[in-house]
């Protein structure tokens, strides 16, 4: 059983040696461990670093491209190089190494396909008051839009089975987090929530810069995946909302016109009435479009997970490279393996063998 853990880098020389020191170097139940980064364009030679730490594999971008495209790079990379399991942790150090046995246990288990973190958020002592109230409100929402009972909707903290990680898609470029709790749930995949600490507060988040640009971006994250997953509840509940609307108008305008046919007034309802159901109309047909682009859609995904498949089975073309994955030739992580000694604060290695 084979464990990558991806860390999306970006301008994280400062904290990444500290991040890496803390993995764990053995879990019961799984044979080998390998940490792969994800660096976003970083122009403090992250990459440099990571070498020197002794990390794995390394995927750079000459560009910011996002969160969500360094998870999603980090998660085809791991699924080509061979992983079995694929945890995703920040660099920043907030998450604690320790907790990746338990974040990975109820998937050796065979009871999950995805576990997340659950950072208790209520507790966090940083979170401002306004930022816990949102949190909580943030994944109650996303439960409700995934129908899955996941406890800390943005927790970044995930270990993912193979199954999970050949199926999961994001299409916006914000974050990976919510969208793909949503993409799980309507994929009927096993979600769990694990309990895990975090550590002390390192920096701000780079991400957002706001509460509000917070609460912007991500609602219009989950307003697009809903719309994405599921359009005819999302157009299907306008049309009949229009259709309602504009038929009251109707009957209002009938009602006066069979009480004083000879009277004009009211053609205000009856014109609004009207374009109110031609309205519906439309978006009916709206959702009816969306419904058979959504089906596409879900042909298409399908065809993408068998090729992510053949692509893992196939293996580098040449026997050795995998596009776009730099391995370094450190040495893989194994249960009998000694433990590799970094000093966070010079950041470099003082030892490894396998």
């Amino acid at each position: 059983m084979r464990l990558f853990i991806q860390i999306p880098c970006l301008n994280e020389r400062d904290w990444l040696a500290q991040t890496f020191a803390d993995l764990p170097r053995s879990i019961p139940g799984i044979d080998s461990i390998e940490v792969l980064i994800v660096d976003d364009g970083s122009t403090d030679d992250t990459s440099g670093l990571a070498r020197e730490l002794g990390v794995h594999h390394i995927v750079r971008f000459p560009r910011n491209r996002g969160l969500a495209a360094a998870h999603m790079a980090g998660l085809d990379a791991c699924l080509r190089l061979g992983a079995d399991i694929v945890v995703n942790t920040d660099a920043d150090n907030q998450y604690r190494g320790s907790d990746i046995a338990p974040l990975v246990a109820p998937i050796l288990a065979g009871r999950a396909d995805i576990v997340i973190g659950d950072r208790q958020t209520d507790q966090i002592a940083h979170f401002s008051f306004l930022k816990r109230v949102l949190q909580r409100w943030g994944s109650r929402l996303v439960r409700r839009a995934s129908g899955t009972t996941v406890a800390d909707s943005t927790s970044g903290f995930r270990a993912f089975s193979r199954r999970a990680a050949n199926a999961l898609f994001v299409h916006n470029r914000f974050t990976y987090t919510l969208e793909t709790i949503i993409h799980a749930g309507h994929l009927g995949l096993a979600i769990e929530n694990v309990r895990v600490q975090t550590n002390p507060k390192a920096r701000e988040s780079r991400l957002f810069g706001s509460v509000f640009e917070y609460v912007r971006r991500n609602g219009a994250v989950i307003l697009r995946a809903y719309n994405l997953y599921w359009p005819v509840q999302t157009f299907g509940f306008l049309a009949v909302v229009l259709f309602l609307f504009g038929s009251g108008l109707g009957l209002r305008f009938l009602y006066f016109f069979v009480q004083d046919p000879d009277y004009s007034g009211h053609v205000q309802s009856l014109l609004v009435g009207v374009g109110a159901i031609v309205l519906s109309i439309l978006i009916a047909l709206m959702a009816l479009i969306g419904d058979l682009l959504a089906t596409n859609r879900r042909l298409t995904e399908e065809v993408l997970i068998r090729v992510r498949r053949l692509d893992a089975q196939i293996g580098p073309a040449d026997g050795g490279s995998i596009e776009g994955v730099s391995s370094t030739g450190a040495v893989a992580w194994t249960a009998g393996g000694s433990l590799a000694v970094v000093d966070a604060h010079d950041h470099a290695v003082a030892g490894q063998s396998p």
